[in-house]
């Protein structure tokens, strides 16, 4: 208590006042507390991009809040369990995590629509929907039952379709293929006779070089070409699967009630800008990645999916939609949303973007 606050308390001796300097002591104590939060981390300790994403959030937190937020960050190396955020932060063993939402598609169908859907929106266009389209009370919806509120986490930008060992030329080079490639884009190439898998990033070049997979996504230039799968698959093809691959803070529901609003407002902004960062550091380093890949590894041999293979799977994805809104209301309530918000935004990205983009190739 302050000097002004005791000589206050000496002078003034009514039952109302005293109730009002207890109520000012108990806010300037509550000012005070240090809330120390524990967030765990899909990736291994200093992950490029990714790890950059909570750690600026984290740095951002403790400043704005002078101190009064701390949080601190455990990648899988110390927890031991990579794919099993959801859980640790779920239970509160965790206050927070960092990871992708369709990573959780085995436990809850639902998550995966909050990632990045094949054939889908673009970056700018999902952020757009989440904020002002309704995809952040969609995604509250989903996980609430969880004990966790979701929010965005950072944005990899439009991700290449992968690694593979052998060319694709048509639908039965898929046959039989074991890929690394996780959520709705998973059950597709399933639906066509492939044998995807999800495998923790530690853990792909092992799989991949060992030939335990076939091939794998991870994400683009930004992140592949550090992790070396140009020295052990020849092919890279360009992507349809996740054209705005969303990453996401987790933050346990009790947890989040407990903070003040003021550092909820803190929390909040810190993982959006960091978010937001991300986004813009995973377009720098794509650039300058692809142009090493063209320049330094001219044996990478880039391709697109053939025309069929890409109708193939397009004709898939739109029959395990209809499957999964026919199983599942919230499900079609998600799909429905997001369609409309494509079906009213992309005229617009259109007409600005990819006529600007045509133009300039003329």
């Amino acid at each position: 208590m302050s000097l002004i606050q005791q000589s206050l308390k000496r002078v003034l001796k009514s039952t109302a006042v005293a109730a009002a300097l207890a109520l000012l002591a108990t806010s300037a104590n509550a000012a005070e507390k240090v809330y120390r939060l524990k967030l765990a981390e899909t990736w291994g300790p200093n992950f490029p991009i990714f790890g950059d994403a909570t750690k600026n959030m984290a740095k951002m937190a403790e400043e704005m809040s002078n101190g009064r937020l701390q949080i601190r960050i455990d990648s899988a190396n110390k927890h031991k369990a990579p794919l099993g955020v959801f859980d640790m932060v779920k239970s509160g063993q965790y206050d927070m995590g960092h990871s992708a939402s369709y990573y959780w598609k085995g436990k809850v169908p639902n998550t995966l629509y909050f990632t990045s859907m094949p054939f889908g929106m673009l970056p700018m266009e999902q952020y757009a929907w989440f904020y002002y389209g309704g995809g952040m009370e969609l995604m509250e919806k989903v996980y609430a039952p969880h004990n966790m509120l979701s929010f965005p986490g950072g944005n990899t930008d439009t991700q290449m379709g992968g690694w593979f060992q052998k060319e694709i030329n048509s639908v039965d080079d898929l046959q039989g293929l074991k890929m690394r490639i996780p959520g709705f884009a998973g059950e597709i190439l399933a639906e066509l006779g492939a044998k995807p898998t999800n495998i923790a990033p530690g853990e792909l070049y092992t799989s991949l070089e060992r030939r335990t997979i076939d091939a794998l996504e991870w994400v683009g230039p930004s992140l592949d070409l550090r992790m070396g799968f140009h020295k052990i698959a020849p092919y890279y093809y360009t992507g349809w699967h996740e054209p705005a691959t969303e990453l996401q803070f987790l933050v346990n529901q009790r947890i989040w009630e407990r903070l003040p609003d003021d550092l909820k407002a803190i929390l909040l902004v810190s993982m959006k800008t960091a978010a937001y960062d991300m986004y813009t550091q995973s377009k720098h380093e794509n650039g300058k990645n692809w142009a090493s890949i063209k320049s330094e590894y001219p044996n990478v041999q880039v391709k697109d999916f053939p025309p069929a293979v890409m109708s193939a799977m397009r004709a898939a994805n739109d029959k395990l939609l209809k499957e999964h809104a026919e199983k599942d209301a919230l499900a079609k309530e998600i799909q429905e949303s997001q369609a409309a918000y494509i079906k009213q935004v992309r005229p617009w990205t259109d007409i600005s973007t990819r006529a600007y983009l045509n133009g300039q190739a003329q």
